[in-house]
């Protein structure tokens, strides 16, 4: 064959803040998704923060193995993965069909991850940060590091604050490296004649982003033996960069299968699904400090989460009612949650560090369950007031500039 599909004819629609928008039903699958890995997360922290230490080590605040790998599986990758998958489809389509009409100029897409992420996020910080130092001129350091995304870089702050932020340091380098590479892609495509020629630069790319954390993962650990304790090394991102480039490598791919190639069908998806999900809980059952699941846990998920997605997204369309994985993410309560993600995410911490300070959260750990419950539903109360007062506010101005980032006109002249 020399190509996969014809080219679509017309450019996708877009998402308010800028990305190429998935198909209805699709976007309600990926908000589920956003909302079961937002709840796993929060667990997860409980779950960290009622972990105890002595002499004979550390102990988890269950003690079952299999039990604790679910509870303790860490989903930050899925946010990796998805992200990049929604944001590079425009660049993929640009590049491999010529929908030159579907990526926004780098100006514009900027402006509207920042509208989405900052307002949050810097409210987040300032309070968090006040109520911590409330003596000037405090840690000032630490509020410098978070407010420029830096802090994933200090071993000493990186989890100072918003101990989940880190992740959004990551998240916005990723922004900066799409918009300086994805207009590349597409220049360096326009040059190729076959669409089977764009789709492999395309791939290689993704191939070579992924390549590169693998490098120097393996380096730091087997040549230099760094520590998983020093963070920078195995938290930045050029050692966690493999989740995006996963996301991106997704993105290529059913861009260059389209509409009607490579779908699954029901009984292969569910296959794939359950595939995925049984090596997440493996790789969290058989990661320990510093053996080699726990050194390559993230590119290893990463790949997993796009196994899942992809066991998501591309079904044939007579077979999604058929697959019961579609009706849990679809489920309104959990796409209610996915709504909120961003803010339960940014502000689940801080609700647990203060309920436990406040002393309203068992001491033992025969309370976690206890615990998990008090928080899930406290943070779900704070996300779900964050996101109304402060997330779709700010999200309002993504309509002061047109597709092009031209300021709007609302009082053209007659």
């Amino acid at each position: 064959m020399t190509s996969l599909i014809a080219p679509e004819t017309t450019a996708p629609p877009r998402t308010p803040d800028g990305r190429a928008a998935p198909k209805r039903g699709r976007a309600l699958e990926l908000q589920g998704f956003r909302g079961l890995a937002a709840l796993s997360t929060v667990v997860f922290h409980v779950w960290q923060q009622y972990y105890t230490y002595d002499a004979a080590g550390s102990h988890p605040p269950v003690d079952n193995p299999y039990v604790g790998a679910l509870l303790s599986l860490e989903v930050i990758d899925l946010f990796f993965v998805m992200s990049a998958y929604l944001l590079t489809l425009s660049y993929a389509r640009a590049a491999i069909d010529g929908e030159e009409g579907a990526v926004r100029p780098g100006r514009v897409f900027l402006f509207r991850r920042a509208i989405r992420i900052l307002p949050l996020y810097f409210l987040a910080v300032l309070v968090v940060w006040s109520t911590r130092n409330p003596t000037l001129p405090g840690d000032w350091r630490d509020l410098v590091e978070h407010l420029t995304f830096t802090h994933v870089f200090d071993r000493e702050r990186i989890f100072y604050t918003l101990g989940p932020s880190w992740s959004l340091s990551l998240e916005v380098a990723f922004y900066l490296v799409l918009v300086a590479l994805g207009p590349l892609a597409v220049r360096a495509c326009r040059k190729l004649r076959t669409r089977r020629a764009r789709v492999a630069l395309c791939a290689s790319g993704c191939a070579v982003l992924f390549a590169v954390p693998l490098v120097w993962i393996s380096c730091a650990r087997y040549a230099y033996d760094v520590p998983h304790t020093d963070w920078p090394v195995y938290f930045g991102p050029q050692a966690r960069f493999g989740g995006f480039a996963a996301g991106m490598a997704l993105a290529v791919l059913l861009t260059a299968l389209g509409d009607d190639r490579g779908r699954l069908r029901a009984r292969w998806a569910t296959a794939l699904s359950a595939a995925a999900l049984a090596g997440l809980l493996t790789l969290s059952y058989r990661s320990a400090p510093e053996n080699f699941a726990h050194t390559f846990y993230h590119p290893l998920a990463s790949v997993l989460w796009c196994a899942l997605l992809y066991a998501t997204l591309h079904i044939r369309r007579d077979a999604r009612e058929r697959v019961r994985w579609h009706g849990v993410l679809k489920a309104r309560w959990v796409t209610a949650v996915g709504l909120i993600s961003y803010s339960l995410y940014i502000w689940h911490e801080p609700v647990m560090l203060l309920l436990g300070r406040s002393g309203l959260l068992p001491s033992s750990q025969a309370g976690f369950p206890v615990a998990v419950l008090v928080v899930v539903l406290v943070a779900l109360a704070a996300g779900t007031a964050s996101y109304w007062l402060v997330e779709y506010p700010a999200g309002l101005l993504g309509k002061a500039k047109d597709a092009r980032g031209r300021e709007r006109d609302y009082y053209p002249k007659p």
